[in-house]
């Protein structure tokens, strides 16, 4: 009733981004479900699939440890560690985002410069997602337009974030498959797996950065209607 009676009809804008929020959810579990179960007839795994990758591009060995949960892999640009959830398997799924995070690895050492604004807006992304609701609603509460403002400043930090993580997940999951392609230790059509794969989670980046466009868009016309 409380977010109702401010939102009103402005929650209507978020319909679209939650419709491919959960189809992106959908889409990436079920994905990932179906080629975790095909392992890549060369027996590689994925943890030396991306050893492999990395020594190709002349980056060599980076510190690499196993992570828990699914779909929870990362690579950490100022530890530069690759961490992986499922380093022992040989499925077309595990080698798919291993090498996904190995690109991430490779734009690091190459200063790709999405992902070095990426890392270094990570504490104000934080800062802003963390503070962007409440100063708005208290704006709201207490009719202070200086709050809402401010709300409406720390939201589009947060928002900077998702938009410049497109770019960055795009990339790592092209330099992925030209990696992959190049070790000549999977077939095209394993390869087609690992695409579909790729394919499926960067849908969460889309829907995410949807999400907080809509947002944004939200918070402004329920700041017009104030």
């Amino acid at each position: 009733m409380f977010l109702s009676f401010f939102m009103g009809p402005s929650i209507l804008i978020l319909l679209p981004a939650l419709a491919l929020a959960v189809y992106a959810q959908y889409k990436v579990r079920s994905t990932y479900a179906r080629y975790a179960c095909v392992n890549v007839s060369g027996g590689i795994s994925a943890q030396q699939m991306a050893e492999r990758i990395l020594e190709g591009t002349g980056i060599g060995l980076l510190k690499i440890e196993r992570v828990k949960g699914t779909l929870s892999d990362s690579y950490d640009p100022k530890e530069k560690t690759l961490r992986l959830s499922d380093p022992t398997s040989c499925s077309i799924a595990a080698i798919g985002v291993a090498a996904h995070e190995a690109g991430h690895a490779i734009q690091d050492n190459q200063g790709f410069r999405p992902l070095a604004v990426r890392t270094a807006i990570i504490p104000l992304a934080n800062f802003g997602s963390q503070l962007a609701f409440p100063l708005f609603f208290l704006g709201l509460i207490f009719r202070y337009q200086p709050f809402v403002t401010l709300g409406i400043l720390a939201f589009s930090l947060a928002m900077l974030f998702t938009m410049v993580t497109l770019p960055v997940e795009f990339d790592a999951s092209r330099r992925a498959v030209v990696a992959l392609r190049s070790t000549h230790l999977i077939s095209e059509e394993e390869l087609g797996g690992v695409k579909q794969v790729l394919f499926a989670a960067t849908l969460t980046y889309v829907a995410a950065a949807a999400m907080a466009a809509l947002q944004l868009v939200m918070l402004l016309s329920m700041r017009r209607r104030q």
